[in-house]
């Protein structure tokens, strides 16, 4: 079968023939129809990641779509973290209990671009968050996968206004795309300023922050969320430190919230990955994504490491 495969650490991979998985017990062989490259593979394939140096080579792909018995189904892998291949191949062994079935008609690519982003904005709007209908919501870094797909999903789970920000034009005009009824840019390091911009397109204090970039866009957001106002961090792309005031935690009695899908229940997770499923089946829920074929991984990792693509790159068969 072919396959891509990490020969060097902080290199794209190459595509190789590779012997097929065989079949063990607990384990479950899945014909791959749509990997996507994303950050936690490029990561660990860096070799800087805290899950520490895999061993080369090895096939990356943290997650998937594909099929087993000609049903659709969605799986992920440790690749990159543990021992082990992943997606970016024909075939891939998977635990049996890392595998979730998909409704029948959905779009494979569609899918695998939203994935665990998707279950990422899921559980922390929902689940971390508690939105309720009726509340508004600021999500931060909205050009990106996560983003996108929390300010859609926010809308779905009852949110009466969506306010989106984003760092440049391009990711700003997906945030728009996505849905978010008013989009500011992020392109001040003063947070006071940033503050300001938020308040003035928002109505009223602000119920809940979405946050996959910390650093000073959070610190501007906490300053708009109403007493026991939530924010719920999943990342730190603006910065690993956060200059938010002790005064604006304590007066606004600020719940401040980390979020990780490595806490998910294989059950809960599933259940996230069905709903997701069932929203794209509707065309309430998508990410600006692309496809490339396999044998151009080495070009698409290039690209997403670059930052030139324009959106999720999937790979096909």
């Amino acid at each position: 079968m072919r396959a891509a495969e990490i020969q060097e650490l902080g290199r794209p991979p190459v595509i190789v023939e590779r012997d097929a998985p065989a079949s063990v017990p607990g384990e479950t062989l899945v014909t791959v129809t749509a990997a996507p490259v994303t950050p936690l593979d490029l990561l660990c394939a860096s070799g800087t990641s805290y899950f520490g140096r895999p061993r080369t080579p090895y096939v990356p792909g943290v997650q998937g779509v594909g099929t087993v018995g000609g049903e659709p189904v969605w799986f992920a892998t440790s690749a990159g973290m543990a021992p082990g291949d992943g997606s970016m191949a024909e075939v891939a062994r998977v635990p049996a209990g890392d595998v979730v079935r998909l409704p029948a008609g959905v779009d494979p690519v569609a899918i695998a671009a939203l994935g665990l982003s998707a279950v990422a904005a899921h559980q922390a709007l929902t689940w971390r968050g508690e939105l309720v209908a009726g509340e508004q919501v600021l999500v931060l870094g909205a050009g990106g996968v996560v983003g996108q797909a929390a300010v859609q999903l926010a809308r779905i789970a009852g949110a009466r206004r969506v306010i989106a920000g984003a760092r440049s034009a391009a990711a700003r005009e997906r945030a728009e795309r996505a849905g978010a009824d008013a989009v500011v840019a992020l392109d001040t390091g003063d947070v006071a300023e940033l503050a300001a911009r938020f308040a003035a397109v928002a109505d009223g204090p602000v119920d809940l922050v979405l946050d996959p970039l910390f650093g000073v866009p959070a610190a501007a957001a906490a300053r708009i969320l109403r007493p026991g106002g939530r924010l719920v961090n999943l990342g730190g792309s603006a910065g690993e430190t956060c200059p938010i005031d002790s005064a604006t935690l304590r007066g606004g009695s600020l719940r401040l919230l980390g979020y990780t899908n490595n806490e998910l229940s294989p059950e809960r997770r599933a259940a996230s990955l069905a709903s997701i499923a069932e929203q794209a089946l509707l065309g309430t829920l998508s990410v600006t994504h692309e496809s490339m074929p396999l044998r151009d991984a080495g070009k698409a990792w290039r690209r997403q490491h670059e930052g030139t693509a324009t959106g999720r790159i999937v790979l096909t068969p």
